[in-house]
């Protein structure tokens, strides 16, 4: 089989009554599927071909050979896996059953299921540094395969705490620090990032998905995302909290893993809950941004959410973002109380920050010059792993492309 110039290749092991849907959403997606019966088969191919990157097995039909297709795939170079089994099989497997590179799906699974999480094991991979040996062509849709954002989530299971307005507001420093950034409002619920922002009307995910089962394009998120006049794109998943249906967890999650590949940070702002929606973003986010106030219910909800990262496997991903600081409450005790470094401050804005709310602009773009801001411009630095002086930090700010002096 020749490639397919520019196109990363997929070796598909289904039956052949799931195979041709499959085959046909991946070369739809951008890929070069290739379908083989057997073990056979598949070792003719990976002989023959040097560039496939996932191969989607199935565990089921004939086990013996999946087995066989399975060792061929972890040869020299590794080859991801994509491994489809019933529930009860998986349940029966070891905890440390298959590769690291592996993952398992369950049937049921629709066609479009397969191409999101080859979509996903493909980011990944390449993001690691390449650790399946496999050369990816780089110009595949453009992209390049190779570069990787940060998803930085913003959460906190308490309301009222600044959620929404670090989230715009580190959005906005970032930009004026040059990130090309995307804010998804995952808040499906009480979300108001776009009112925020002075945007209305903005077109949402579900809006985007109802017209794709209407025959519509299928679009990334950067490409469903709106322009803000900052340089922000923002995209919000829903515009009510009752038409929901269509936003799967884990294709949620798997648009923000795609997003990376077009954005330096990718911010999501999550409801206060522990939903299936803002778990799939916890498993998928570099950072999960923690506001807090320093006031007793607040602490305690952050004390409650550190035992639930725990759980989850996230604690280490977890940043405590002082809000209203300098309110009474030593950073030192804070931390304690928590278990949990801080990782920034902001100080109260008052009346600024309803001003900035009421007109629809972030602070950067109110008030470059106030401490408020220049916290934000701070933390944007901490998230951008950069310790700037502070001629580094006035030189620095950036403002619809144009650079702005600070008042020391």
């Amino acid at each position: 089989m020749s490639p397919m110039p520019g196109r990363p290749a997929v070796a598909v092991l289904l039956p052949a009554a799931e195979r041709t849907h499959v085959v046909d959403e991946l070369r739809k997606a951008g890929y070069d599927p290739l379908a083989v019966a057997d073990s056979k088969e598949l070792g003719e191919l990976l002989a023959t071909r040097q560039d496939i990157v996932v191969g989607v097995v199935d565990v089921e039909g004939h086990p013996d050979d999946a087995s066989r297709s399975w060792e061929l795939l972890h040869g020299t170079p590794v080859v991801p896996a994509l491994l489809v089994v019933n529930p009860a099989t998986l349940e029966r497997l070891d905890d440390e059953a298959g590769h690291e590179t592996d993952e398992y799906l369950t049937r049921p699974y629709t066609a479009e299921s397969i191409r999101w999480r080859v979509e996903a094991m493909v980011i990944r991979s390449t993001a690691a540094a390449d650790v399946s040996g496999t050369e990816l062509v780089t110009d595949f849709e453009g992209g390049d395969w190779g570069r990787r954002g940060q998803v930085v989530a913003v959460f906190n299971p308490k309301g009222g705490v600044g959620k929404t307005t670090i989230a715009v507001n580190l959005a906005a420093a970032l930009v004026a620090r040059g990130k090309r950034v995307l804010v998804v409002d995952a808040d499906t619920v009480t979300g108001h990032i776009p009112t925020s922002l002075g945007m209305d009307g903005v077109p949402t995910v579900v809006d985007h998905w109802r017209d794709e089962l209407d025959g519509g394009p299928v679009l990334s998120f950067d490409e469903q995302a709106s322009a803000h006049a900052s340089g922000l794109k923002v995209l919000p998943l829903s515009s009510s909290p009752i038409h929901t249906e269509v936003l799967d967890p884990q294709r949620v999650a798997q648009g923000l893993i795609q997003a990376r590949r077009a954005a330096d940070i990718v911010i999501v702002d999550l409801h206060p809950s522990y939903s299936p929606l803002n778990r799939a973003v916890f498993d998928m986010a570099d950072r999960i941004m923690v506001p807090v106030t320093p006031d007793l219910a607040a602490i305690r909800a952050v004390v409650k959410l550190v035992e639930v990262a725990d759980e989850l496997g996230v604690r280490d991903r977890l940043s405590l973002i002082v809000n209203r600081a300098a309110s009474g409450v030593a950073v030192a005790d804070l931390e304690r109380t928590v278990g949990l470094p801080v990782f920034g401050q902001v100080r109260s804005g008052g009346m600024l920050v309803v001003r900035a709310l009421n007109e629809g602009r972030p602070l950067v773009e109110l008030a470059p010059r106030e401490k408020i801001t220049q916290e934000f411009l701070a933390l944007a630095d901490s998230v951008m792993g950069v310790e700037p002086a502070a001629e580094t930090a006035r030189a620095g700010l950036r403002l619809f492309g144009r650079p702005i002096a600070v008042r020391a």
